[in-house]
């Protein structure tokens, strides 16, 4: 069962709306990559490497660093999953995302090779499917509202509203999408760290009469006290992404119980193993766990929604729907239907590439 090919390739997709903006930076298109492994045996397990420069890396870092690992992947036993990683951890500084997509490819690669799903390796599901939360993206409060009416209609509960920073705009974003949903949709805000703590609390009693269930990375990722003192402030949870960056991050928010809930995202946290670390500290602080947006094709999503199914309890939705506004996905379907992504049949993650 000796991995005997190790494959490096660019995965470049555009994205339906060129416009699309967060916080930090506007994304018109992935530079991403994927890797292919394939045993003696003739099996293929396939792993992505997410890839937005404000973010992550950018798709020559991510290519680069995929080329300089790869080679160490050749001849070694395709369950040595543990092993391989804690070398590849031990090679290369850095680099999260880069070590997740080579954690995908190896768990897919031996998951199909057992013909069972992901998922099995990591302990079983808990669920068969999950809630999804869509993202709008920074625009005008009307072209927002116009997102999110579309998106309610499309059968999603929960959306997702970027904001900028400007306090008096962002308010007349929220007041717009929560005319135009109703009050039956969830809402939550993701600012992007462009708060500071004191702005948002004084933002937040004109923010809290259109109900919010949650904000996710308000301040800056390293103002640990300001995310606590939100925390402790405001009637609303608060959420870490940004500032929870690896394992040891999450150990300190849930030991300080610094927030009420964690953006757990695979990429950020260099692969599956170190998720499920992730997830079994918040569970043993009684914080919740979140699976949040990493922009990518029906690869990234499906790996995400095998680990998605794992934790004991997701109490918001999870952010797996953002390869549906993607150009050009090189794999096969994963489809949504009425705001819940079901877990594909068949072994490995549950998609692979378009013949």
């Amino acid at each position: 069962m000796k991995i005997t090919h190790a494959l490096v390739r660019p995965c470049i997709q555009g994205l339906a709306d060129p416009q699309w903006k967060f916080a930090r930076a506007q994304v018109p298109r992935l530079e991403a990559a994927v890797l292919e492994l394939q045993d003696e045996d003739g099996h293929i397990g396939l792993g992505y490497v997410h890839a937005i420069p404000a973010i992550s890396t950018h798709g020559a870092g991510a290519l680069a660093a995929l080329e300089f690992l790869a080679p160490r992947l050749l001849g070694r036993r395709a369950d040595d999953i543990a092993s391989i990683m804690e070398e590849v951890d031990a090679t290369l500084a850095f680099n999260p995302t880069v070590k997740a997509g080579i954690d995908m490819a190896l768990h897919d690669l031996l998951a199909r090779r057992l013909g069972v799903p992901v998922h099995v390796l990591l302990g079983g599901k808990m669920r068969d499917g999950v809630a999804l939360s869509r993202i709008l993206p920074i625009k005008s409060p009307d072209e927002m509202a116009a997102i999110a009416a579309r998106l309610a209609g499309e059968g999603y509960s929960q959306l997702k509203l970027k904001l900028a920073g400007d306090t008096v705009t962002d308010i007349q974003r929220i007041a717009a999408v929560r005319a135009a949903v109703g009050p039956h949709v969830a809402l939550t805000l993701d600012p992007n760290q462009s708060y500071h703590a004191k702005q948002l609390i004084s933002a937040f009693s004109k923010m809290e009469r259109y109900d919010i269930a949650l904000i996710e990375q308000p301040v800056p990722a390293a103002d640990i006290a300001g995310l606590a003192l939100l925390t402790r402030t405001l009637p609303v949870a608060i959420e870490a992404d940004e500032s929870a960056q690896s394992v040891r991050d999450v150990f300190r928010l849930v030991s300080e119980r610094v927030v009420d809930v964690i953006n757990l995202k695979v990429t950020n946290l260099g692969g599956l193993r170190h998720f499920l670390e992730a997830v079994r500290i918040c569970e043993a602080g009684q914080v919740a766990c979140r699976i949040g947006a990493a922009f990518g094709p029906a690869l990234m999503q499906a790996m995400a929604l095998q680990a998605a199914c794992i934790p004991r309890a997701l109490p918001y939705a999870c952010e797996l729907s953002e390869h549906l506004h993607l150009q050009d996905d090189p794999f096969t379907a994963l489809p949504v239907k009425n705001g819940i992504l079901t877990l594909p049949d068949g072994p490995g993650c549950g998609v692979g590439w378009r013949r």
